[in-house]
């Protein structure tokens, strides 16, 4: 299928808005934003969804955070202390931290967010078994015994993950959504003004008070210069397009890559790229049930897949931004290997690939496969990478969603045909693209693991060294093991990986590099 060809089924298949059904900035103090999906879920514990972890940034607080070099500096917290021992850490929190209703944060709900984050996130799980005990000695000091040193502690905090809420909030089952958000972060979620599928509205918190340090990522003061922040989720590209370069919207979080040159040549508009962590594309299996419960069966799709076919049909417009070979971390990044990437790469014999497909116990089952028609860069890889499961001879039936009802659909663990699923799509973003600790997806811990529910003992194992590791070069090797065990029983398919630009109105200052960030930026 060609590029052009999967864009079009792209904007064929999204429910396209007229221009003026798109809100228009509002007033000098409000910014408006186009995000790359609606927001399916308020908490950052239970989806990984990045809609959600942008929707975090905004409403949430961390204890640590992380600057534009990736280094941990604290948040939240005013000073910690380590015994001589390196097993209990005393974190203080900093004066006036206030929850968005008016009552302060106190240490009790810090250790609740943290226990529940400790259920589902990587890191957060990694702190969880490394913990005896962590407790709340008083109003403003949280305390962590330890079973054995754990040097990355701050570092697991400072996941945007483990976003602080109340204790009351935060004693929801990690199984289950939370459905309030409330927070203690620069902006206060106006749910009174949400529009399902359209609309999010954030009001600025006139009660944060900015740590102090220099503004870097999502670390240092979150200084607020708008009083409104308002998403318009617009699914059809061209009319987003359209509403930026007419300035109907300020800020477009993800055009797609056809659409850049256009944005480029428009000299009122910026168009850059600020997340380095990049966007690795993902055909991910649910391990629970037949095709894709047997290693083999999962191979052989991995061996079926060009890397550069797929990335192509989405970023084939600016090269520049693509990458092929990708193993499990962002080629160039320290922790990234070469080692058995080949695999990834064309031509490919598809008549081989299927009589090993009927080789490794696949029988025809019917193998259903959801991908967001609302979010082009899913829909372009899904569009290619599920004609190739076709001419490999599996009984595929896709079903063509919304972005919202994936992140709903792919939590379900039943069979598929009871509602279930074999494949969904996505793309990896985030700090789990250049370290193990933070990555969901290679996980191998059963019915406890990211969404396809995979058990790997070894990977598992291979991961807890890394934690251990003394030095860098003995970490590259235990991530090289990782790699080379992965493509023998992979969790999911890397499909090459793009650099996502930003584009927004050149009146927007002090735009931070990272994630979409509503804190910092100025208009001029």
């Amino acid at each position: 299928m060609k590029r052009r060809d999967v864009l079009k089924s792209a904007l064929a298949g999204a429910a396209a808005l007229s221009l003026p059904g798109v809100v228009r900035s509002e007033a000098q103090s409000t910014l408006t934003f186009v995000p790359h999906a609606d927001l399916a879920s308020l908490d950052p514990v239970w989806t990984t969804a990045d809609i959600t972890r942008n929707f975090s940034l905004a409403v949430y607080d961390t204890l640590y955070a992380f600057d534009a070099e990736f280094n941990v500096q604290p948040q939240m917290v005013a000073g910690q202390t380590t015994s001589s021992d390196g097993l209990q850490w005393e974190l203080t929190l900093r004066d006036g931290l206030k929850f968005h209703d008016g009552s302060p944060v106190l240490a009790k709900d810090c250790v609740a967010t943290i226990k529940r984050f400790g259920q589902r996130d990587p890191m957060g799980t990694a702190l969880t078994a490394r913990t005896d005990e962590v407790s709340a000695p008083s109003d403003k000091v949280i305390r962590f015994r330890l079973k054995k040193p754990f040097p990355l502690l701050t570092y697991a905090l400072a996941q945007v993950y483990c976003a602080i809420m109340p204790e009351r909030l935060a004693q929801t089952d990690a199984a289950e959504q939370v459905k309030e958000a409330m927070g203690s972060g620069p902006f206060k979620f106006v749910a009174a003004e949400r529009v399902p599928g359209q609309r999010v509205v954030f009001e600025k918190n006139k009660d944060y008070v900015p740590r102090d340090g220099k503004a870097s990522f999502n670390a240092g003061p979150k200084i607020v210069y708008f009083d409104r922040v308002i998403w318009n989720f617009v699914p059809d590209p061209g009319t987003a397009s359209a509403a930026l370069q007419q300035g109907e919207v300020d800020w477009w979080e993800n055009p797609p890559i056809d659409l850049v040159p256009q944005l480029k040549s428009d000299k009122n508009l910026v168009v850059a790229v600020k997340d380095r962590t990049g966007e690795i594309g993902c055909l991910r299996f649910n391990h629970l049930h037949p095709p894709f419960d047997k290693p083999a069966v999962r191979r052989a799709v991995l061996t079926a897949i060009d890397q550069k076919d797929v990335i192509t049909a989405f970023a084939g417009a600016e090269p520049s931004i693509m990458k092929v070979d990708v193993g499990l971390f962002v080629p160039g990044t320290p922790l990234a290997s070469n080692a058995g990437v080949e695999i990834t790469r064309g031509p490919k014999d598809y008549a081989k690939i299927k009589q090993e497909l009927a080789a490794a116990g696949y029988n025809g089952e019917k193998v259903v496969v959801l991908a967001a028609t609302t979010i082009p860069s899913i829909w372009a890889e899904a569009s290619v990478a599920t004609d190739v499961l076709k001419q490999i001879g599996m009984n595929v039936d896709l079903q063509a969603l919304e972005w919202g009802a994936v992140v709903s659909r792919r939590a379900v663990k039943e069979p598929p045909d009871h509602g279930g699923w074999n494949i969904f799509y996505t793309y990896l973003g985030g700090f789990g693209n250049i370290s193990p600790g933070p990555n969901i997806a290679i996980r191998g811990t059963g019915t406890k693991a990211w969404f396809g529910w995979p058990t790997d003992p070894e990977m598992e194992a291979l991961r807890d060294q890394w934690f251990e590791a003394p030095d860098l070069a003995a970490q590259q090797k235990i991530v090289r093991d990782m790699q080379i065990h992965f493509w023998q029983n992979p969790s999911y398919v890397p499909l090459g990986m793009y650099d996502q630009p930003m584009a927004f109105h050149s009146y927007l200052q002090d735009v931070r590099d990272g994630w979409p960030q509503f804190y910092g930026v100025r208009r001029v």
